[in-house]
């Protein structure tokens, strides 16, 4: 049996920069900073300071998770890009977690997961056994007899049972063959580009 692994994960697709890091011992700590812009900036000093809180170096670190999305284009790939560059530099593998798979990360199955995508949109993907998609709330199908979770899932929603940073890291511990992380879209971006371009994701 592996020895257990240790995790910094993080996630840029919404208006935070969430972080978790696992321990061998089984503990996560976290780190949530609620923010509309600024993540590039803000992403690399939060992973330090939850390093340092954890008592390791970065050389400790044997996994690194990271959300792909959907969600914020920009944000979306600031994380990807941020993962890719300390796992290369590291030398340890990077594993992406979309953000539909950790909301749904241990709750009952068959279950759906419905995420605001804002503009009356809503990302939804049925567990164990859908592909994700993009819907109008307006047409969104009904899910007789399954559980629902997610911002959007309405007022009788299952809360999802982690911290999404958090579960983003525990998926990435056990997930082994994982390709390197990309971006997960479902819609295009905005029509108003940045001020800023956002990070290039190499093939």
């Amino acid at each position: 049996m592996s020895p257990p692994e240790t995790v910094l994960a993080f996630d840029t697709s919404a208006a935070h920069c969430a972080a978790a890091l696992l321990l061998p011992d089984g503990r996560c700590l976290l780190r949530q900073d609620a923010m509309q812009k600024g993540q590039a900036e803000r992403l690399i000093p939060l992973l330090e300071g939850l390093l340092a809180e954890g008592g390791i170096g970065w050389a400790d670190l044997t996994r690194i998770g990271v959300g792909t999305g959907p969600g914020n284009f920009t944000g979306v790939r600031i994380a990807v890009a941020a993962a890719r560059g300390l796992a290369l530099g590291l030398g340890i593998p990077a594993v992406g977690v979309t953000t539909l798979e950790a909301l749904a990360h241990t709750l009952p199955r068959p279950l759906r997961v419905v995420e605001d995508a804002r503009q009356g949109l809503a990302y939804v993907q049925d567990f164990p056994e859908g592909a994700a998609y993009l819907v109008a709330l307006a047409d969104l199908p009904a899910a007789p007899g399954r559980p629902v979770t997610g911002s959007a899932a309405g007022p009788h929603a299952l809360p999802p049972a982690l911290p999404l940073a958090e579960a983003i890291a525990r998926i990435a511990a056990i997930r082994d063959g994982a390709p390197r992380p990309a971006p997960f879209y479902l819609r295009a971006a905005d029509a108003a580009p940045p001020a800023d371009p956002p990070p290039v994701i190499l093939p």
